[in-house]
């Protein structure tokens, strides 16, 4: 029986659900008005399938956008795979769900970010998120914890 609730790593399989779900809605109805989603992905991580020279131009991680042009979107369990635009390159990528960094719609200024998880974190590790303080700025330091602002996320 575990000693503790692992908060972090429930978030994390939280949010990659629904970047999950959101890639299965954009596969059935493609994207709506202006959203577009950057995503930031380990090009390390042991099983994201990218051309060589693209692993080799971004040897730690890589940056896509999903926005005008994108074909073969496949949804799956564990990742997804799709075709992007490379300089008048199409290039197939596979790319699971625990390898993503981050994900932006920047239409919206909706974001997520994922940091790596300890599996044993101490309470002074812990990330609060205070949405009620204005002046509290992404990344400042409040006592022992980690105030992190959603404010850059609202509209």
């Amino acid at each position: 029986m575990a000693t503790s609730i692992d908060y972090g790593n429930l978030m994390h399989a939280a949010m990659r659900g629904l970047i999950r779900r959101l890639l299965e809605d954009v596969k059935a109805n493609g994207l709506p008005g202006e959203h577009h989603f950057f995503i930031t992905f380990d090009t390390m991580h042991p099983d994201v399938e990218i051309a060589d020279w693209l692993s080799d131009r971004y040897p730690g991680e890589m940056t896509v956008v999903m926005q005008h042009w994108y074909d073969g979107l496949e949804v799956g369990a564990e990742g997804f795979a799709v075709t992007l635009n490379f300089g008048e390159s199409p290039e197939p990528l596979y790319i699971p769900y625990d390898a993503i960094r981050t994900f932006v719609d920047p239409s919206v200024e909706f974001g997520l970010r994922f940091e790596t998880q300890e599996t044993e974190a101490a309470p002074a590790d812990m990330v609060e998120v205070d949405a009620d303080d204005p002046d509290a700025e992404a990344g400042e330091k409040k006592g022992d914890a980690e105030v992190v602002s959603l404010d850059a996320f609202r509209k």
